[in-house]
């Protein structure tokens, strides 16, 4: 049994936006906890990783949580381009701010 090349081509949409959906919801659930963490830290503590400033890390979390609500596009360039000021922030500044802020203790 043959199945209409139709009935294939709409299958393959539906589990493509199937996985779009899920990568969508996945960095933007990433993206708005990177600027929510951001949102916590003492302003302090940035300058004092030698890292920038909070200001500037909030902007970038924050446009990239914006955009991600508004584009709903992960894989876009701006999809990507907020995934990665988003991860640079969880995977590079926020262990160095935690490690300040323990030792403080």
């Amino acid at each position: 049994m043959v199945l209409p090349i139709s009935y294939l081509e709409v299958v393959f949409f539906q589990v493509q936006n199937i996985v779009i959906l899920v990568l969508w919801v996945l960095f933007l659930g990433l993206k708005i906890y990177a600027f929510a963490d951001c949102v916590r830290r003492p302003a302090q503590a940035f300058a004092a990783v030698g890292r920038q400033s909070k200001p500037l890390w909030l902007v970038l979390t924050g446009i990239s949580a914006l955009a991600g609500l508004i584009f709903q596009d992960p894989l876009g360039l701006l999809g990507i381009a907020g995934l990665v000021a988003s991860l640079v922030y969880l995977f590079d500044v926020r262990p160095r701010i935690q490690e300040i802020l323990n030792n403080r203790w």
